[in-house]
């Protein structure tokens, strides 16, 4: 019963959570600590703080934690399948309407004008984090004192491992967090 019971409520967060991790987060505590009480309010504080350091979407890391702290592995299961369901069947919806109608022009048309778009929210994303890493203000500045060249240096070296070295790019992200920390002592 406890799993079924876990399915169920993480397929609900899983069918309602839109717009990421931290929209579910009321949702999860509407589930998780008010209506079936599998965790009280400082679990549950815990649980965000886990559930947000840890790699993979915070809804999915809190169904796996729920679930593993109610009824073990099972529960965890249980209630991580109940999560990512209707993603998957939306996603295999949509792959199969694509598939169908991939050769509309209206449909080429649609997505060639969307890439434009998703180079430019990724190349924001992008100067928003050069900009918080070489400026230590986080604002842009052109001030001696508020250049990280520390920072500048680690981009430069690691843009030249990956382009002309053509290093693993997790061997790069080591090799900087590593001189970092070993800079930092």
């Amino acid at each position: 019963m406890i799993y079924i019971q876990l399915f169920l409520s993480f397929l609900q967060i899983g069918l309602f959570s839109f717009g990421g991790g931290y929209a579910a987060m009321p949702l999860i505590q509407e589930q998780v600590v008010i209506r079936h009480q599998w965790l009280s309010m400082s679990a549950f504080a815990d649980l965000m703080t886990i559930s947000e350091m840890t790699p993979g979407p915070i809804a999915v890391n809190a169904a796996t934690f729920v679930g593993t702290q109610t009824a073990g592995f099972p529960g965890a299961a249980a209630a991580t399948l109940g999560c990512i369901l209707p993603s998957c069947l939306f996603v295999t919806l949509l792959a199969f309407v694509y598939i169908r109608c991939r050769n509309l022009s209206l449909l080429q048309q649609t997505l060639a004008s969307l890439r434009p778009a998703v180079v430019a929210m990724i190349a924001k994303a992008g100067l928003t984090i050069l900009i918080s890493a070489f400026f230590l203000d986080g604002t842009f500045s052109l001030l001696r004192e508020n250049i990280s060249i520390r920072m500048i240096v680690w981009f430069a070296g690691a843009v030249f491992l990956l382009r002309r070295a053509k290093w693993n790019p997790i061997l790069v992200m080591v090799l900087c967090g590593v001189c970092e920390t070993v800079f930092c002592l």
